[in-house]
């Protein structure tokens, strides 16, 4: 695992931006994960459930589509099915990503007014998609290749419409897949929001990646610099304002931007 631990605003941008110039363009071939404690791992909300999670994916699928509200989800297969589930908050196998760096660096730091994550350390994950690519069963990279495509989208992944199927070609080395999910909403596109998925309920992919130390490295926030950099975020206005869209994101924002901070200040901030 390669960790880099920045000290500074400055050397949190150089290392995030740090993309090679690929025939004049800058473009990171890396998708982000913020978490708000390095020591968390990559486990699904489908294995955090407990139990005997592995039996409990289809069924979870099956009664979300038997309940929703009618009208309420989007025409679509499998995998149009589980994002729409992961977006609303289904435990599934898919873990989300963004191709945004700084809204990875928001989601490292957004749990700050939790008194349990203030002396903890930030990370952000970061993941080459192209060097994932590389490892993909050939009828996978085969899509891609005929599509001219950098990730999947649902539409591209129906020809792998089932999931024993889809488990079947992960083969004994297995794989990370990343695909682009529909724009379900504002939040999904206001956060460039991917998603990953791996050819099994139980596989954990930083268990996967420790196997496979050339597809990723760990940016490390220790918390002394986390107040610096909420407040630099929300001048970029990388807020929960704009990634949450609506009365709830509105309302988180103005109760971190008028809070206490990591001291009381002498005057409230102002907002324009």
């Amino acid at each position: 695992m390669t960790d880099i631990t920045v000290q500074t605003w400055m050397e949190l941008v150089e290392v995030l931006y740090d993309i090679p110039i690929d025939k004049g363009r800058h473009r990171s071939d890396f998708v982000y994960r913020g978490l708000a404690d390095k020591s968390w791992d990559l486990k699904t909300s489908l294995i955090r459930l407990g139990g005997k999670y592995e039996k409990l994916e289809r069924p979870l699928l099956r009664s979300f589509k038997k309940y929703a509200e009618p009208g309420s989800l989007p025409p679509g297969g499998l995998w149009t099915l589980m994002a729409v589930a992961q977006h609303h908050g289904l435990p599934t196998r898919l873990l989300d990503w963004t191709v945004s760096p700084r809204v990875a660096v928001h989601f490292a730091t957004a749990e700050l007014e939790k008194e349990e994550f203030r002396e903890k350390d930030a990370v952000i994950w970061c993941i080459d998609v192209a060097a994932a690519r590389a490892l993909l069963p050939g009828k996978l990279r085969n899509v891609l290749h005929d599509e001219y495509a950098f990730l999947f989208s649902v539409e591209m992944l129906d020809s792998v419409n089932d999931l024993p199927e889809f488990d079947g070609l992960g083969g004994a080395d297995g794989f990370v897949l990343f695909f682009e999910p529909p724009s379900l909403d504002a939040r999904i596109v206001n956060q460039w929001g991917i998603m990953s998925v791996m050819p099994g309920p139980g596989l954990v992919l930083s268990e996967f990646l420790l196997d496979h130390p050339d597809l990723y490295h760990r940016v490390i926030i220790p918390s002394g610099l986390k107040w610096e950099v909420r407040d630099k975020l929300d001048q970029d206005n990388v807020t929960e304002r704009m990634l949450f869209p609506g009365l709830d994101g509105l309302s988180t924002w103005l109760t971190r931007y008028y809070g206490t901070g990591p001291a009381s200040p002498q005057q409230p901030p102002t907002v324009s």
